[in-house]
């Protein structure tokens, strides 16, 4: 960034993950100053994050730099830094460090955070999934499970080491769901010598009739047969009472279990809150066709940050990587024509469908009106994500991974290391 671009207009965004990053390779190199702040120095592929909570890829397979995004981007600027407030009057960002950077254009792309509806205290014994460090939580959980389980005498101890819950049946869920029973079925036989790994528990549980409610009865009813041939339970129309550290309590069935996984829904960030503004239930910002959010100028809200209702609907679109995707675009072309004094462009979301992964062979499929299942909706679900990822090399070790995988039934990231954020536990 040099003196020449500080007259250009400023366009700040808040967040680097799929809406956030959209919105700023639509202004890379154009007459604009960008400056991208964001707590991590990467942008996430959350899609995959569960394969990395699963011991199937890496983190660095479906992570890269958001500096080497932009590397040839001499118009943006990468800030690492947590944000802390918003000043609308002055138009200025406040960082935790002490930084103010002032801005012609605000857009809030900061995502979402799991959601424990109002029962903060279950997160210290079932983690989330939506960070990197999240995913190596929960790697670590689920191995360290099996570990334990293999020096317990007690029966009824090791019976809980091996009961693994995951809660929520949407994509995340069930994905997940599948990818555990996997591991213990497959991965794991024959390596243990006081356990068989392919006799625990996996429990799949929902609040709701069906899992995968976004999606049609055909695919969720083929979803729920693909999960039970793994060997998963599935719990529908089950709410969660409590969760402590070795145990779940399912509408007063107490399961002993030191292994709790969450998938069970989002909240937003704090964005609403730097504004002074009400959000809806979930936190997220209500915002105009523009994407612009009600009673302030040149704020814009996208993504998991935002609620948008299309003319002659009643609901939100979807917390997707697709709605974000689109709706960065948008507003990176929606920017550059306010600034250029050019026709401004309309919003409209294309929903190409939605898919989900159960295992080797199984997958729902829901795309430009077809549905699909069985082993072509799981191959196709796999070129999609590929193409998605962003680099060669990337698409080149996860294809790599996958094909080894498929093939030997092996689990190429099953190492164990420390986290601060899971101390040390005994067996129940």
């Amino acid at each position: 960034m040099n003196d020449n671009t500080r007259s250009l207009p400023h366009v700040v965004i808040i967040g680097a993950g799929f809406g956030g990053l959209a919105t700023a390779q639509v202004l890379s190199n154009q007459a604009i100053r960008v400056t991208v702040i964001d707590k991590a120095n990467h942008h996430l592929f959350q899609p995959l994050l569960y394969q990395v909570a699963t011991a199937e890829l890496t983190a660095s397979e479906i992570a890269v730099p958001i500096r080497h995004v932009f590397k040839n981007a001499a118009n943006v600027e990468v800030i690492l830094e947590t944000v802390k407030g918003i000043d609308a009057e002055r138009q200025t960002v406040a960082t935790e460090s002490g930084m103010t950077i002032q801005y012609d254009f605000l857009v809030l792309a900061t995502g979402a955070r799991p959601s424990y509806f109002n029962h903060d205290g279950w997160e210290n014994f079932a983690p989330g999934l939506k960070s990197i460090d999240d995913a190596h939580r929960i790697k670590n959980l689920i191995l360290l499970a099996f570990e334990r389980a293999e020096i317990e005498t007690d029966p009824q101890r090791r019976r809980a080491l091996l009961t693994f819950v995951i809660v929520g049946g949407g994509p995340t869920g069930v994905e997940l769901a599948g990818a555990v029973a996997e591991i213990s079925r497959k991965a794991l036989v024959h390596e243990f010598r006081h356990i068989a790994p392919e006799s625990s528990r996996i429990i799949l549980v929902d609040a709701g009739p069906n899992i995968l409610k976004g999606f049609d009865e055909k695919l969720s009813k083929r979803a729920l047969k693909d999960l039970k041939s793994l060997g998963v339970e599935v719990m529908n129309g089950i709410r969660v009472k409590s969760i402590g550290p070795d145990s779940v309590d399912l509408d007063g069935n107490q399961i002993s279990t030191t292994s709790v996984i969450w998938a069970a829904g989002v909240t937003a960030s704090p964005a609403a809150e730097w504004l002074g503004i009400q959000a809806d239930h979930s936190q997220r910002i209500p915002v105009d066709a523009n994407m612009a959010v009600r009673g302030f100028e040149q704020i814009y809200a996208i993504g998991d940050t935002s609620n948008y209702v299309p003319a002659g609907s009643d609901t939100p679109l979807p917390g997707v990587a697709a709605v974000a995707k689109q709706q960065g675009k948008f507003l990176g072309r929606y920017i550059l024509a306010l600034v250029s004094g050019k026709p401004l462009p309309t919003f409209k979301y294309r929903d190409f469908g939605s898919m989900a992964t159960i295992g080797r062979n199984k997958a729902v499929v829901r795309l430009l009106g077809w549905r699909l299942t069985g082993a072509f909706a799981w191959l196709l679900w796999g070129v999609v994500h590929i193409y998605f990822l962003i680099g060669f090399p990337r698409r080149f070790r996860v294809a790599f991974n996958w094909f080894w995988n498929y093939f030997t039934s092996q689990r190429s990231v099953r190492l164990i290391f420390s986290d601060s954020r899971t101390p040390p536990q005994n067996s129940p």
